[in-house]
């Protein structure tokens, strides 16, 4: 009988980060296992050396870990086991690790604000964490390469006013003193809940003065928010299930691939939700032909379609809807059509030619061809490369 792999997982699992990077990590066990999996729970409140003691003594062979620890980072290299690891600012030892693309991250945030029609924009992380601050300089320079600046919050040095409700109070004199309407990039949904709070502090109205965007899409923290919260998706069940299938390659003693050293997270799409949901332009028509685009997205849908919807003439909705946007009324269109299908292939089983199906392609090649002039891969590619298992 062959031996059943053993493999510790040094993952925080409160949270949906976490536990997508777990649901990952099994599924790849269901179809390739089973491997006998423990859950450390004391991760975070060990220290190195107990947590090296306790290891050693269950007798792995191999390791997932995401934590911040620079110290545990370290003492699982030390342990010479099979391991894939969260990447870190500064490592002494080289591992196989999990690598966040952060500058994709704010690009997808900043397009996403723009293709909304906002000019203001602002960020708000955590001036002591790098991966927050790499986010903040991205979405600030994918901004200022549309023409707009960015107003970054900073926070107090004095780490008393840390707390909570102490903050948010300082986020929301920051918050009061922006020009309106502007749309802010949280660094992640935490940090978007401070947002929000700081707004009703301040008695500002989301999203029609301040939209918020965070990153993460915890659907619990986004969605008992009120109104809920809009984030990035990011492709954290692959990522785990990737950190699976490389990690049993070096347990079976077979070599990696220079690509396979880095497991990359990668944003995939915004889940819109009340705290972004306005288009920031005063020219309502044109606010509700993007109503009406979004509203008939599975639809095969014209731009005569939309004029004949909002009450104009096709030249009269293109003009307004360049001046107020900056990108006509077909561009939009194949936005949210092929936001749809990606949405579609990550989130379903359905084949290629079904979801053609339902968007109205009279055949898969057609739906194909139109979403890689989009997204410059194809939905199959798509798929295998973002797409759970």
């Amino acid at each position: 009988m062959s031996k059943i792999p053993k493999v510790i997982l040094l993952i925080e699992k409160s949270r949906a980060y976490g536990r997508g990077l777990l649901h990952g990590i099994v599924q790849y066990s269901k179809l390739h296992g089973p491997w006998l999996f423990y859950i450390e729970p004391a991760v975070f409140k060990e220290s190195s050396k107990q947590l090296y003691k306790r290891v050693r003594n269950l007798d792995v062979d191999g390791i997932i870990g995401y934590t911040w620890d620079v110290d545990i980072f370290n003492m699982v290299v030390d342990l010479r086991l099979p391991a894939i690891m969260r990447d870190i600012e500064k490592p002494t030892s080289k591992a196989i690790r999990f690598v966040m693309d952060q500058f994709a991250v704010a690009r997808l945030a900043a397009e996403y604000f723009v293709g909304r029609g906002f000019k203001r924009f602002g960020y708000c992380g955590y001036d002591f964490l790098k991966w927050s601050k790499q986010r903040g300089e991205g979405f600030g320079n994918v901004a200022a390469d549309y023409g707009f600046e960015t107003c970054f919050y900073r926070q107090p040095k004095a780490k008393k006013f840390y707390a909570k409700d102490k903050e948010q109070t300082i986020i929301a004199k920051w918050l009061k003193s922006l020009p309106k309407p502007i749309a802010i990039m949280a660094c992640n949904d935490d940090r978007s809940v401070d947002v929000l709070a700081a707004c009703k502090i301040a008695d500002i109205k989301v999203p029609e003065e301040v939209a918020i965007l965070g990153v993460d899409n915890d659907e619990l923290i986004c969605d008992l928010s009120h109104p809920q919260l809009s984030s990035v998706t990011l492709s954290i069940e692959r990522a785990g299930y990737e950190a699976a299938r490389v990690l049993d390659k070096l347990m079976k003693g077979q070599k990696i691939t220079k690509s396979e050293e880095i497991v990359s997270i990668l944003p995939l799409h915004i889940a819109t939700r009340q705290s972004t949901d306005i288009i920031a332009t005063e020219d309502q028509l044109v606010a509700e032909a993007v109503k009406f685009i979004h509203d008939h997205s599975r639809e095969t849908i014209q731009v005569t379609d939309v004029a004949e919807g909002v009450a104009l003439s096709r030249r009269t909705l293109e003009q307004r809807f360049r001046k107020a946007l900056g990108h006509s009324v077909l561009e939009e269109i194949k936005y949210h059509r092929v936001n749809q299908m990606a949405n579609m292939l990550i989130g379903t089983n359905l084949s290629i030619s079904q979801i053609a199906r339902l968007l109205g392609y009279p055949d898969a090649s057609n739906i194909s061809r139109y979403f890689k002039q989009e997204k410059r891969i194809s939905p199959s590619d798509y798929r295998k490369k973002f797409g759970p298992k």
